[in-house]
């Protein structure tokens, strides 16, 4: 019980302390004059590469390619137990990859801890931390809860190798973000570096069984050494990547190929139209958040929702917000929010309608044709 407990504290205090961290950053960037906002780290093609890394290593390590553990002769690979800090860490990844997927049910809260003061912004960080932490925390505080868990046999050992897949599939979708950052450059040293990680990761495992096998050799030495070499041959990209980062984005972004009644969003078009006497629909979006994606397939880019559009003359305004975009930062900050997603109905007469950032089909006609 008391390894249980502490293990969940351990990753609470990881999930709280990366909150704190992030809104520290934001506070400071925004106090400083620059413009941050939630889930920015995005914007950047290096930090998407990094994570991209990430979650590649962590898919090799679920399918068994190596292990995050020293391992010294005679010892068993499945023998280890993991210390407190592997907790904390699994807090700190777990907000990091997180943050553009929980922006739609905190919007409000972020908003709020960014335009108040100081401390009381950060304790809503530490109090939306503990929320995000809360699962795990109680089912390793509540002995009923965990006590309807399956019970622990070798159907663990595939579930591991099983969730690798969604990792990989999160790497094949962050390559997709980093091509509409940073274009054919950014995707190409991208996989280079995966494809280091990559055997960097199969050596390693090599060199950890042959010294479990064997002992300590003269061939696991040189082992550790040639994935070392890897490791840094993909390290050695990021002074590239961060060149990369800072120049301009010269690819495509998700307001090419609209469908047809949608446009790209501007301050000046949205005036435009509104003086012309048409309703308009905002839609704030980003290839890194899941939920804009989501809302795009299932209610708005729809046959049925394309015509309710058509049929009461609404013209849809899209706002990419994959690359930092001071228009649209400046359009969400004066509309009481601080990321995306963000669908705002703007009628031809009439105050302007904030829609959820849970988006349905029914919802969208209703709003439209009020």
């Amino acid at each position: 019980r008391r390894t249980q407990v502490t293990s969940a504290a351990c990753y609470s205090l990881g999930v709280m302390v990366t909150f704190l961290a992030l809104g520290g950053v934001m506070m400071g960037l925004r106090v400083a004059g620059a413009a941050a906002d939630w889930g920015f780290q995005f914007q950047s093609p290096l930090f998407v590469t990094l994570v991209t890394w990430l979650l590649f290593a962590m898919a090799l390590n679920l399918l068994g390619v190596f292990e995050f553990m020293p391992v010294s002769a005679g010892s068993s690979l499945t023998s280890h137990t993991h210390g407190h800090w592997h907790d904390v860490v699994t807090g700190i990844l777990a907000v990091v990859v997180a943050t553009p997927c929980t922006a739609p049910f905190m919007g409000v809260a972020i908003a709020g801890a960014l335009s108040g003061p100081p401390a009381m912004g950060l304790i809503v960080f530490a109090a939306m931390g503990l929320g995000l932490a809360a699962p795990y925390l109680l089912l390793t505080t509540v002995p009923g809860l965990a006590a309807r868990l399956p019970k622990p046999g070798a159907w663990m050992q595939y579930l591991r190798q099983f969730l690798a897949f969604p990792l990989l599939g999160s790497c094949v979708w962050l390559l997709w973000v980093a091509s509409l950052e940073g274009g054919a450059s950014v995707v190409l040293l991208l996989a280079t570096g995966l494809v280091l990680l990559g055997f960097a990761g199969w050596i390693y495992g090599v060199a950890q069984v042959r010294l479990i096998q064997q002992g300590h050799t003269r061939t696991s030495t040189a082992l550790h050494g040639l994935a070392l070499l890897g490791l840094l041959g993909a390290l050695a990209l990021v002074p590239a990547l961060r060149h990369q980062s800072a120049a301009p984005a010269t690819s495509g972004s998700l307001t090419s190929g609209l469908p047809k009644g949608t446009e790209s969003f501007s301050e000046a078009r949205l005036k435009e139209l509104h003086a012309a006497g048409k309703p308009i629909f905002v839609d704030m979006t980003a290839a890194w958040c899941i939920t804009c994606l989501v809302n795009e397939r299932v209610a708005l880019d729809i046959p049925s929702t394309q015509a309710a559009f058509a049929a009461h003359g609404v013209t849809v305004l899209r706002g990419d917000w994959t690359n930092h975009d001071p228009a649209i930062s400046a359009f969400l900050k004066a509309h009481g929010r601080d990321g995306v997603p963000f669908y705002l109905y703007v009628p031809a007469n009439g105050p302007e309608v904030v829609l959820p950032q849970i988006l349905t089909p029914g919802l969208v006609a209703s709003t439209v044709a009020k």
